[in-house]
Protein backbone atom coordinates (compact mmCIF):
# COMPACT_ATOMS: atom_id res chain seq x y z
CA UNK A 1 0.00 0.00 0.00
CA UNK A 2 0.80 3.46 -0.86
CA UNK A 3 -0.25 6.84 0.72
CA UNK A 4 -1.01 9.54 -1.77
CA UNK A 5 1.24 11.76 -0.20
CA UNK A 6 4.52 9.28 -0.88
CA UNK A 7 2.58 9.06 -3.95
CA UNK A 8 2.97 13.14 -4.90
CA UNK A 9 6.81 12.88 -3.53
CA UNK A 10 7.50 9.75 -6.35
CA UNK A 11 5.89 11.89 -8.81
CA UNK A 12 8.09 14.71 -8.43
CA UNK A 13 11.16 12.30 -8.38
CA UNK A 14 9.82 10.78 -11.80
CA UNK A 15 9.71 14.21 -13.13
CA UNK A 16 13.64 14.66 -12.23
CA UNK A 17 12.54 17.59 -9.94
CA UNK A 18 15.52 17.91 -7.34
CA UNK A 19 14.63 21.54 -5.52
CA UNK A 20 11.28 22.84 -4.18
CA UNK A 21 10.56 25.61 -2.70
CA UNK A 22 7.84 26.02 0.33
CA UNK A 23 6.36 26.49 3.58
CA UNK A 24 4.54 23.89 5.48
CA UNK A 25 1.04 23.99 7.36
CA UNK A 26 -0.99 21.34 9.06
CA UNK A 27 -3.09 20.23 5.33
CA UNK A 28 0.42 20.06 3.86
CA UNK A 29 2.32 18.10 6.44
CA UNK A 30 1.82 14.38 5.40
CA UNK A 31 3.45 15.98 2.08
CA UNK A 32 6.24 17.46 4.36
CA UNK A 33 6.59 13.60 6.28
CA UNK A 34 7.10 11.93 3.34
CA UNK A 35 9.98 14.21 1.64
CA UNK A 36 12.02 13.67 4.71
CA UNK A 37 12.84 10.24 2.99
CA UNK A 38 13.42 11.61 -0.60
CA UNK A 39 16.58 13.22 -1.81
CA UNK A 40 14.54 16.37 -3.25
CA UNK A 41 16.10 19.71 -1.56
CA UNK A 42 13.16 21.65 0.02
CA UNK A 43 14.45 25.48 0.55
CA UNK A 44 11.80 27.28 3.28
CA UNK A 45 10.85 30.64 2.45
CA UNK A 46 10.01 33.37 4.59
CA UNK A 47 6.40 33.82 2.96
CA UNK A 48 4.34 31.50 0.41
CA UNK A 49 4.25 34.32 -2.28
CA UNK A 50 8.32 33.81 -2.22
CA UNK A 51 7.36 30.40 -2.29
CA UNK A 52 6.47 31.02 -6.15
CA UNK A 53 8.68 33.97 -7.04
CA UNK A 54 11.55 31.89 -5.97
CA UNK A 55 10.37 28.87 -8.47
CA UNK A 56 10.07 30.94 -10.82
CA UNK A 57 13.64 32.47 -10.92
CA UNK A 58 14.56 28.63 -11.03
CA UNK A 59 12.19 27.91 -13.78
CA UNK A 60 13.68 30.57 -15.64
CA UNK A 61 17.71 29.97 -14.75
CA UNK A 62 17.46 26.10 -15.47
CA UNK A 63 14.76 25.68 -18.15
CA UNK A 64 12.61 22.91 -16.16
CA UNK A 65 9.61 24.09 -14.22
CA UNK A 66 9.90 25.57 -10.58
CA UNK A 67 7.80 24.05 -7.82
CA UNK A 68 6.67 25.22 -5.05
CA UNK A 69 4.06 24.05 -2.44
CA UNK A 70 2.01 25.88 0.56
CA UNK A 71 -0.76 25.12 3.20
CA UNK A 72 -4.32 25.61 3.08
CA UNK A 73 -6.06 28.59 3.62
CA UNK A 74 -4.23 31.65 4.19
CA UNK A 75 -0.55 29.73 2.70
CA UNK A 76 -2.31 29.13 -0.34
CA UNK A 77 -3.74 32.60 -0.66
CA UNK A 78 -0.59 34.17 0.09
CA UNK A 79 0.51 32.24 -3.47
CA UNK A 80 -1.66 34.21 -5.84
CA UNK A 81 0.81 37.22 -6.52
CA UNK A 82 3.36 34.73 -7.25
CA UNK A 83 1.37 33.17 -9.37
CA UNK A 84 -0.17 35.52 -11.36
CA UNK A 85 3.23 36.82 -11.80
CA UNK A 86 4.38 33.94 -13.47
CA UNK A 87 1.31 33.45 -15.38
CA UNK A 88 1.22 37.43 -16.96
CA UNK A 89 5.48 36.47 -17.46
CA UNK A 90 4.45 32.66 -19.21
CA UNK A 91 6.77 31.15 -16.42
CA UNK A 92 6.24 26.98 -16.20
CA UNK A 93 4.96 26.85 -12.35
CA UNK A 94 3.98 23.50 -10.45
CA UNK A 95 2.23 25.19 -7.37
CA UNK A 96 0.79 22.59 -4.95
CA UNK A 97 -1.46 23.23 -2.08
CA UNK A 98 -2.69 21.54 1.06
CA UNK A 99 -6.51 21.52 1.35
CA UNK A 100 -9.11 20.79 4.37
CA UNK A 101 -10.57 17.50 4.32
CA UNK A 102 -12.98 16.58 1.34
CA UNK A 103 -15.68 15.92 3.31
CA UNK A 104 -15.69 19.39 4.68
CA UNK A 105 -14.62 21.06 1.52
CA UNK A 106 -17.84 24.38 1.79
CA UNK A 107 -18.24 24.21 5.14
CA UNK A 108 -16.01 27.13 5.86
CA UNK A 109 -13.82 25.25 8.48
CA UNK A 110 -10.40 26.54 9.72
CA UNK A 111 -8.09 27.45 6.92
CA UNK A 112 -10.46 26.49 3.93
CA UNK A 113 -9.91 28.25 0.97
CA UNK A 114 -11.24 28.16 -2.81
CA UNK A 115 -7.70 28.30 -4.09
CA UNK A 116 -8.51 26.60 -7.28
CA UNK A 117 -11.42 29.53 -7.61
CA UNK A 118 -9.45 32.22 -6.70
CA UNK A 119 -6.26 31.38 -8.96
CA UNK A 120 -8.56 30.81 -11.85
CA UNK A 121 -7.81 33.70 -13.98
CA UNK A 122 -4.04 33.03 -13.01
CA UNK A 123 -3.29 29.34 -13.85
CA UNK A 124 -2.83 27.64 -17.54
CA UNK A 125 -5.01 24.91 -15.70
CA UNK A 126 -5.87 23.54 -11.98
CA UNK A 127 -6.70 20.44 -9.93
CA UNK A 128 -8.90 20.31 -7.26
CA UNK A 129 -8.05 16.31 -6.65
CA UNK A 130 -11.03 14.53 -5.18
CA UNK A 131 -9.23 10.99 -5.63
CA UNK A 132 -5.65 9.30 -4.42
CA UNK A 133 -5.69 7.45 -7.51
CA UNK A 134 -5.39 10.37 -10.20
CA UNK A 135 -2.88 11.80 -8.32
CA UNK A 136 -0.08 10.18 -10.68
CA UNK A 137 -2.35 11.05 -14.10
CA UNK A 138 -2.73 14.60 -12.55
CA UNK A 139 0.56 14.86 -11.63
CA UNK A 140 1.82 14.06 -15.43
CA UNK A 141 -0.71 16.58 -16.99
CA UNK A 142 0.20 19.32 -14.93
CA UNK A 143 4.13 19.16 -15.88
CA UNK A 144 2.86 18.69 -19.42
CA UNK A 145 0.64 21.50 -19.25
CA UNK A 146 3.22 23.82 -17.89
CA UNK A 147 6.21 23.26 -20.27
CA UNK A 148 4.42 23.10 -23.95
CA UNK A 149 2.59 25.58 -25.86
CA UNK A 150 3.00 28.82 -24.00
CA UNK A 151 4.53 28.24 -20.45
CA UNK A 152 2.72 29.05 -17.22
CA UNK A 153 1.49 27.85 -14.13
CA UNK A 154 -0.32 24.81 -12.62
CA UNK A 155 -2.12 24.52 -9.66
CA UNK A 156 -2.71 21.03 -7.51
CA UNK A 157 -4.98 21.51 -4.74
CA UNK A 158 -4.88 18.31 -2.25
CA UNK A 159 -7.04 17.41 0.40
CA UNK A 160 -5.19 16.16 3.76
CA UNK A 161 -7.50 12.93 3.80
CA UNK A 162 -6.37 12.72 -0.15
CA UNK A 163 -2.81 12.79 0.85
CA UNK A 164 -3.42 10.26 3.84
CA UNK A 165 -5.59 7.73 1.79
CA UNK A 166 -3.87 4.59 0.65
CA UNK A 167 -3.83 2.54 -2.79
CA UNK A 168 -2.75 -0.82 -3.44
CA UNK A 169 0.66 0.47 -5.95
CA UNK A 170 1.86 3.13 -7.84
CA UNK A 171 2.58 3.38 -11.56
CA UNK A 172 3.64 7.12 -12.86
CA UNK A 173 2.13 7.62 -16.48
CA UNK A 174 4.89 7.80 -19.50
CA UNK A 175 3.43 10.67 -20.90
CA UNK A 176 -0.26 12.65 -21.16
CA UNK A 177 -2.91 12.39 -23.22
CA UNK A 178 -5.53 15.28 -22.81
CA UNK A 179 -8.50 15.57 -24.87
CA UNK A 180 -8.62 19.60 -26.45
CA UNK A 181 -5.03 20.22 -25.19
CA UNK A 182 -2.93 19.89 -28.47
CA UNK A 183 -0.95 23.17 -28.32
CA UNK A 184 0.11 23.89 -32.24
CA UNK A 185 3.97 24.05 -32.95
CA UNK A 186 4.71 23.91 -36.41
CA UNK A 187 4.06 26.94 -38.30
CA UNK A 188 2.06 27.23 -41.14
CA UNK A 189 4.18 27.11 -44.49
CA UNK A 190 1.94 29.38 -46.63
CA UNK A 191 2.17 31.78 -43.74
CA UNK A 192 5.98 31.18 -43.02
CA UNK A 193 6.24 31.72 -47.09
CA UNK A 194 4.00 34.88 -46.88
CA UNK A 195 6.37 36.54 -43.80
CA UNK A 196 9.51 35.92 -45.94
CA UNK A 197 7.92 37.36 -49.13
CA UNK A 198 7.01 40.41 -46.97
CA UNK A 199 10.60 40.58 -45.38
CA UNK A 200 12.15 40.48 -48.83
CA UNK A 201 10.46 43.48 -50.16
CA UNK A 202 10.55 45.47 -47.19
CA UNK A 203 13.56 48.44 -47.04
CA UNK A 204 13.59 48.84 -42.93
CA UNK A 205 12.94 46.04 -40.94
CA UNK A 206 12.96 45.33 -37.53
CA UNK A 207 12.68 42.58 -35.31
CA UNK A 208 10.93 42.78 -31.79
CA UNK A 209 12.16 40.07 -29.59
CA UNK A 210 10.66 38.83 -26.40
CA UNK A 211 10.32 36.66 -23.42
CA UNK A 212 9.09 33.93 -26.10
CA UNK A 213 12.45 33.89 -27.71
CA UNK A 214 13.83 33.31 -24.47
CA UNK A 215 11.63 30.96 -23.01
CA UNK A 216 12.17 28.88 -26.12
CA UNK A 217 15.32 28.36 -26.26
CA UNK A 218 15.47 29.93 -29.87
CA UNK A 219 17.54 33.00 -29.07
CA UNK A 220 21.42 31.98 -30.65
CA UNK A 221 18.73 31.30 -33.63
CA UNK A 222 17.36 34.22 -33.80
CA UNK A 223 20.81 35.85 -33.87
CA UNK A 224 22.04 34.13 -36.57
CA UNK A 225 18.90 35.21 -38.33
CA UNK A 226 19.76 39.12 -37.80
CA UNK A 227 23.20 38.68 -38.16
CA UNK A 228 23.10 37.14 -41.75
CA UNK A 229 20.42 39.14 -42.95
CA UNK A 230 21.34 42.36 -41.16
CA UNK A 231 17.68 43.33 -39.75
CA UNK A 232 18.17 45.17 -36.66
CA UNK A 233 16.61 43.85 -32.66
CA UNK A 234 14.86 45.20 -30.07
CA UNK A 235 13.30 43.82 -27.36
CA UNK A 236 10.56 44.38 -24.72
CA UNK A 237 11.39 43.73 -21.34
CA UNK A 238 11.31 40.54 -21.15
CA UNK A 239 13.10 39.60 -23.97
CA UNK A 240 16.23 41.70 -22.57
CA UNK A 241 19.52 39.15 -22.99
CA UNK A 242 18.40 37.90 -26.71
CA UNK A 243 21.15 39.49 -28.03
CA UNK A 244 24.38 40.84 -25.79
CA UNK A 245 23.97 44.43 -25.17
CA UNK A 246 26.83 45.64 -27.09
CA UNK A 247 26.51 43.27 -30.42
CA UNK A 248 25.83 45.87 -33.09
CA UNK A 249 22.38 44.93 -34.30
CA UNK A 250 21.24 45.59 -30.42
CA UNK A 251 19.37 48.85 -30.27
CA UNK A 252 18.29 48.22 -26.84
CA UNK A 253 14.80 47.46 -25.12
CA UNK A 254 11.87 49.28 -26.35
CA UNK A 255 8.47 51.52 -24.79
CA UNK A 256 7.63 54.24 -22.88
CA UNK A 257 10.76 53.42 -20.32
CA UNK A 258 13.11 52.18 -23.45
CA UNK A 259 15.88 53.38 -25.44
CA UNK A 260 15.22 56.48 -27.90
CA UNK A 261 16.92 54.59 -30.90
CA UNK A 262 14.98 51.62 -30.39
CA UNK A 263 11.75 53.69 -30.27
CA UNK A 264 12.70 55.72 -33.35
CA UNK A 265 13.95 52.65 -35.45
CA UNK A 266 10.31 51.19 -34.30
CA UNK A 267 8.33 54.27 -35.73
CA UNK A 268 10.45 54.55 -38.80
CA UNK A 269 10.53 51.05 -39.95
CA UNK A 270 8.17 49.84 -42.66
CA UNK A 271 8.37 45.90 -41.43
CA UNK A 272 7.97 44.88 -37.98
CA UNK A 273 9.08 41.03 -36.81
CA UNK A 274 7.67 40.43 -33.80
CA UNK A 275 8.38 37.20 -32.27
CA UNK A 276 7.49 36.42 -28.52
CA UNK A 277 5.99 39.22 -27.64
CA UNK A 278 2.78 39.95 -26.92
CA UNK A 279 3.45 44.22 -27.05
CA UNK A 280 1.51 45.65 -24.27
CA UNK A 281 1.09 48.99 -23.10
CA UNK A 282 4.67 49.79 -22.35
CA UNK A 283 6.28 48.30 -24.93
CA UNK A 284 4.00 50.25 -27.54
CA UNK A 285 1.66 52.98 -26.62
CA UNK A 286 -0.22 53.70 -29.54
CA UNK A 287 0.24 49.92 -31.20
CA UNK A 288 -2.88 51.26 -34.38
CA UNK A 289 -0.82 54.13 -34.93
CA UNK A 290 2.33 51.50 -36.04
CA UNK A 291 0.40 49.21 -37.51
CA UNK A 292 -1.62 51.77 -40.03
CA UNK A 293 2.46 52.80 -41.22
CA UNK A 294 4.45 49.34 -40.97
CA UNK A 295 3.00 45.83 -42.07
CA UNK A 296 3.46 43.45 -39.03
CA UNK A 297 4.42 39.72 -38.82
CA UNK A 298 3.49 38.37 -35.10
CA UNK A 299 5.65 34.93 -34.79
CA UNK A 300 3.77 33.21 -31.30
CA UNK A 301 2.55 30.03 -29.85
CA UNK A 302 -0.18 31.18 -27.93
CA UNK A 303 -2.86 32.20 -31.15
CA UNK A 304 -4.46 34.52 -28.35
CA UNK A 305 -1.72 36.66 -28.14
CA UNK A 306 -1.35 37.49 -32.08
CA UNK A 307 -3.63 40.82 -32.76
CA UNK A 308 -4.92 41.23 -29.28
CA UNK A 309 -2.97 44.60 -29.13
CA UNK A 310 -1.36 45.62 -32.89
CA UNK A 311 -2.69 44.35 -36.08
CA UNK A 312 -0.74 41.54 -37.74
CA UNK A 313 -0.49 41.24 -41.50
CA UNK A 314 1.17 37.88 -41.71
CA UNK A 315 0.32 35.82 -38.25
CA UNK A 316 2.41 32.44 -37.90
CA UNK A 317 1.21 30.41 -34.66
CA UNK A 318 3.67 27.96 -33.52
CA UNK A 319 6.71 27.42 -31.90
CA UNK A 320 9.75 29.55 -32.82
CA UNK A 321 12.39 27.03 -32.75
CA UNK A 322 10.64 25.33 -35.87
CA UNK A 323 9.50 28.70 -37.47
CA UNK A 324 13.26 30.45 -37.11
CA UNK A 325 14.97 27.98 -39.29
CA UNK A 326 12.30 27.75 -42.09
CA UNK A 327 11.83 31.33 -42.19
CA UNK A 328 15.59 31.93 -42.89
CA UNK A 329 15.74 29.20 -45.28
CA UNK A 330 12.71 31.15 -47.18
CA UNK A 331 14.19 34.67 -46.87
CA UNK A 332 17.16 33.45 -48.82
CA UNK A 333 19.99 36.25 -49.49
CA UNK A 334 18.08 38.84 -48.14
CA UNK A 335 19.76 41.81 -46.63
CA UNK A 336 19.26 45.28 -45.39
CA UNK A 337 19.97 47.96 -47.19
CA UNK A 338 23.02 50.22 -46.39
CA UNK A 339 21.15 53.12 -46.31
CA UNK A 340 18.95 51.81 -43.08
CA UNK A 341 21.81 50.46 -41.39
CA UNK A 342 23.71 54.60 -41.80
CA UNK A 343 20.86 55.94 -40.51
CA UNK A 344 20.22 53.61 -37.58
CA UNK A 345 23.90 54.07 -37.08
CA UNK A 346 23.41 58.37 -37.00
CA UNK A 347 20.18 57.71 -34.52
CA UNK A 348 22.06 55.83 -32.14
CA UNK A 349 24.84 58.86 -32.07
CA UNK A 350 21.81 61.70 -32.03
CA UNK A 351 19.94 60.09 -29.29
CA UNK A 352 22.37 59.37 -26.96
CA UNK A 353 22.19 61.07 -23.63
CA UNK A 354 24.70 61.46 -20.95
CA UNK A 355 23.10 60.54 -17.12
CA UNK A 356 23.13 64.07 -15.35
CA UNK A 357 25.25 63.40 -11.74
CA UNK A 358 24.08 64.58 -8.35
CA UNK A 359 26.74 65.78 -6.45
CA UNK A 360 27.19 63.20 -3.12
CA UNK A 361 25.35 60.66 -4.50
CA UNK A 362 25.47 57.51 -7.01
CA UNK A 363 24.77 57.82 -10.30
CA UNK A 364 22.75 54.62 -10.88
CA UNK A 365 22.33 54.48 -14.51
CA UNK A 366 26.66 54.92 -15.33
CA UNK A 367 27.12 52.68 -11.99
CA UNK A 368 24.87 49.97 -13.78
CA UNK A 369 26.59 50.24 -17.01
CA UNK A 370 30.31 50.25 -15.54
CA UNK A 371 29.34 47.59 -12.91
CA UNK A 372 28.08 45.08 -15.24
CA UNK A 373 30.94 45.09 -16.86
CA UNK A 374 32.70 43.71 -13.75
CA UNK A 375 30.52 40.68 -13.52
CA UNK A 376 31.08 37.40 -15.68
CA UNK A 377 30.03 36.65 -19.01
CA UNK A 378 27.45 34.27 -17.64
CA UNK A 379 26.31 36.57 -14.88
CA UNK A 380 22.56 36.75 -14.03
CA UNK A 381 20.79 39.95 -13.02
CA UNK A 382 17.67 40.04 -11.11
CA UNK A 383 15.82 43.26 -10.74
CA UNK A 384 13.30 44.31 -8.89
CA UNK A 385 10.08 46.73 -9.79
CA UNK A 386 10.42 51.10 -10.21
CA UNK A 387 13.28 53.11 -11.24
CA UNK A 388 15.77 50.20 -10.32
CA UNK A 389 13.97 47.86 -12.88
CA UNK A 390 14.34 50.90 -15.92
CA UNK A 391 18.02 52.04 -14.97
CA UNK A 392 18.82 48.32 -15.44
CA UNK A 393 16.76 47.28 -18.63
CA UNK A 394 18.25 49.94 -20.25
CA UNK A 395 22.16 50.28 -18.63
CA UNK A 396 23.01 46.62 -17.82
CA UNK A 397 25.50 45.14 -20.21
CA UNK A 398 24.27 41.62 -21.09
CA UNK A 399 27.19 39.13 -22.85
CA UNK A 400 26.12 35.46 -22.22
CA UNK A 401 24.00 35.94 -18.94
CA UNK A 402 20.37 36.65 -18.26
CA UNK A 403 18.29 39.36 -17.17
CA UNK A 404 15.66 38.83 -14.80
CA UNK A 405 12.65 40.67 -14.10
CA UNK A 406 8.90 40.75 -13.72
CA UNK A 407 7.43 42.00 -16.96
CA UNK A 408 4.26 41.44 -16.79
CA UNK A 409 2.81 41.99 -13.90
CA UNK A 410 5.24 44.46 -12.09
CA UNK A 411 5.10 42.90 -8.59
CA UNK A 412 7.81 44.32 -6.21
CA UNK A 413 9.46 41.92 -3.62
CA UNK A 414 10.25 39.97 -6.82
CA UNK A 415 14.00 40.02 -7.31
CA UNK A 416 15.82 38.37 -3.78
CA UNK A 417 13.52 35.05 -4.18
CA UNK A 418 13.52 35.30 -7.59
CA UNK A 419 18.05 35.22 -7.44
CA UNK A 420 17.12 32.28 -4.87
CA UNK A 421 15.61 30.43 -7.36
CA UNK A 422 18.00 31.65 -10.10
CA UNK A 423 21.54 30.64 -7.42
CA UNK A 424 19.92 27.33 -6.81
CA UNK A 425 19.43 26.50 -10.52
CA UNK A 426 22.98 27.91 -11.39
CA UNK A 427 25.27 27.70 -8.76
CA UNK A 428 28.57 28.03 -10.68
CA UNK A 429 27.12 31.66 -12.04
CA UNK A 430 27.21 34.78 -10.28
CA UNK A 431 24.12 36.05 -9.40
CA UNK A 432 22.75 39.44 -8.47
CA UNK A 433 19.81 41.88 -7.04
CA UNK A 434 19.77 45.20 -7.98
CA UNK A 435 16.59 46.58 -6.36
CA UNK A 436 15.20 49.78 -4.68
CA UNK A 437 14.65 50.87 -0.71
CA UNK A 438 10.64 50.24 -1.55
CA UNK A 439 11.31 46.83 -3.04
CA UNK A 440 13.82 45.41 -0.61
CA UNK A 441 11.52 46.03 1.84
CA UNK A 442 8.73 43.57 0.53
CA UNK A 443 11.76 41.15 0.23
CA UNK A 444 14.02 41.23 2.84
CA UNK A 445 12.63 38.60 4.91
CA UNK A 446 14.20 36.47 2.46
CA UNK A 447 17.50 37.41 3.84
CA UNK A 448 17.09 34.59 6.13
CA UNK A 449 16.55 32.12 3.14
CA UNK A 450 19.87 33.30 1.65
CA UNK A 451 21.44 33.08 5.25
CA UNK A 452 20.24 29.48 6.55
CA UNK A 453 21.58 27.77 3.07
CA UNK A 454 24.93 30.08 3.02
CA UNK A 455 23.87 31.33 -0.92
CA UNK A 456 26.38 33.19 -2.59
CA UNK A 457 24.11 36.36 -3.63
CA UNK A 458 25.49 39.62 -3.99
CA UNK A 459 22.45 42.56 -3.35
CA UNK A 460 22.33 45.96 -4.45
CA UNK A 461 19.76 48.14 -2.78
CA UNK A 462 19.16 51.56 -4.92
CA UNK A 463 18.27 53.95 -1.64
CA UNK A 464 16.48 57.33 -2.82
CA UNK A 465 14.35 57.22 0.22
CA UNK A 466 11.37 57.06 -2.11
CA UNK A 467 9.11 55.16 -4.23
CA UNK A 468 10.37 56.00 -6.96
CA UNK A 469 8.53 55.51 -10.00
CA UNK A 470 5.47 56.63 -8.07
CA UNK A 471 6.85 59.81 -7.42
CA UNK A 472 8.00 60.45 -10.42
CA UNK A 473 4.22 59.94 -11.89
CA UNK A 474 3.39 62.68 -9.16
CA UNK A 475 5.99 64.97 -10.37
CA UNK A 476 5.00 64.67 -14.18
CA UNK A 477 1.24 63.92 -14.05
CA UNK A 478 0.08 65.49 -10.28
CA UNK A 479 1.54 68.86 -10.66
CA UNK A 480 4.13 66.91 -7.61
CA UNK A 481 1.83 66.69 -5.04
CA UNK A 482 3.44 63.93 -3.58
CA UNK A 483 1.07 61.28 -1.78
CA UNK A 484 2.45 57.85 -0.20
CA UNK A 485 5.82 58.05 -2.14
CA UNK A 486 7.88 59.58 0.76
CA UNK A 487 9.95 56.96 2.71
CA UNK A 488 12.82 58.89 4.97
CA UNK A 489 11.10 59.22 7.90
CA UNK A 490 12.38 56.62 10.21
CA UNK A 491 13.61 54.92 7.55
CA UNK A 492 15.79 51.07 8.66
CA UNK A 493 18.95 50.92 8.65
CA UNK A 494 20.01 48.94 5.99
CA UNK A 495 23.25 47.97 7.38
CA UNK A 496 22.16 46.23 10.67
CA UNK A 497 19.46 44.63 8.81
CA UNK A 498 22.39 42.53 6.71
CA UNK A 499 23.70 42.17 9.79
CA UNK A 500 21.19 40.65 11.83
CA UNK A 501 21.45 38.17 9.03
CA UNK A 502 25.16 37.72 9.05
CA UNK A 503 25.54 39.24 5.64
CA UNK A 504 28.57 41.99 5.54
CA UNK A 505 27.55 45.06 3.98
CA UNK A 506 28.69 48.50 2.91
CA UNK A 507 27.20 51.57 1.80
CA UNK A 508 28.20 54.25 -1.47
CA UNK A 509 27.65 58.14 -1.84
CA UNK A 510 29.62 58.45 -4.97
CA UNK A 511 29.65 56.09 -8.12
CA UNK A 512 33.70 55.38 -7.10
CA UNK A 513 32.77 54.33 -3.72
CA UNK A 514 30.24 51.99 -4.84
CA UNK A 515 32.29 50.64 -7.80
CA UNK A 516 35.63 49.95 -5.30
CA UNK A 517 32.87 48.43 -3.06
CA UNK A 518 31.55 46.05 -5.98
CA UNK A 519 34.84 45.03 -6.85
CA UNK A 520 35.57 43.96 -3.70
CA UNK A 521 32.17 42.66 -3.07
CA UNK A 522 32.86 40.40 -6.07
CA UNK A 523 36.08 39.06 -5.54
CA UNK A 524 34.70 37.99 -2.04
CA UNK A 525 32.44 34.09 -1.63
CA UNK A 526 29.16 34.29 -0.05
CA UNK A 527 27.04 36.39 0.22
CA UNK A 528 27.11 40.95 0.54
CA UNK A 529 24.93 43.65 0.43
CA UNK A 530 25.96 47.00 -1.06
CA UNK A 531 23.44 50.66 -0.38
CA UNK A 532 23.99 53.24 -2.77
CA UNK A 533 22.83 56.35 -2.07
CA UNK A 534 20.64 57.47 -4.94
CA UNK A 535 19.22 60.87 -5.44
CA UNK A 536 15.53 61.35 -4.97
CA UNK A 537 15.70 63.24 -8.16
CA UNK A 538 17.23 60.93 -10.32
CA UNK A 539 14.85 60.26 -13.37
CA UNK A 540 14.02 57.07 -14.77
CA UNK A 541 15.72 57.68 -17.98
Amino acid sequence: MISGAEIMVKCLESEGVSVIFGYPGAAICPFYDHLLDSDIRHILVRQEQNAVHAASGYARSSGKPGICVATSGPGATNMITGIATAYTDSIPIIAITGQVRSDLLGRDVFQEADITGACEPFVKHSYLVKNTADLPRIFKEAFHIATTGRPGPVLIDIPIDIQTNEIENFEYPKEANIVGYKPNIKGHSVQIRKAAELIRSSSRPVIVAGGGVLSSGVKLKLVDFAVTTGIPVVSTMMGIGVMPSEHRLYLGMLGSHGKGVANRVIHESDLIIVCGARLGDRAVAAPDQISERSKIIHIDIDPAEIGKNIKTTVPIVGDMRDIMGRLANSVGEYHVSPMWDDTIERWKKDLFRTPKEFEGFVEPRSFVAEFSMMLPSKAILVADVGQNQIWCANNFRIKEGRFLTTGGMGTMGYSIPAAIGAKLARPEREVVVICGDGSFQMGMNELGTIAQNNMNIKIIVMRNTRLGMVRELQKNLYNGRYSATILDENSPDFMKIAQAYHIPSATASTNGEALKIASDMLSQNGSFMLVCNVSPDTPSI
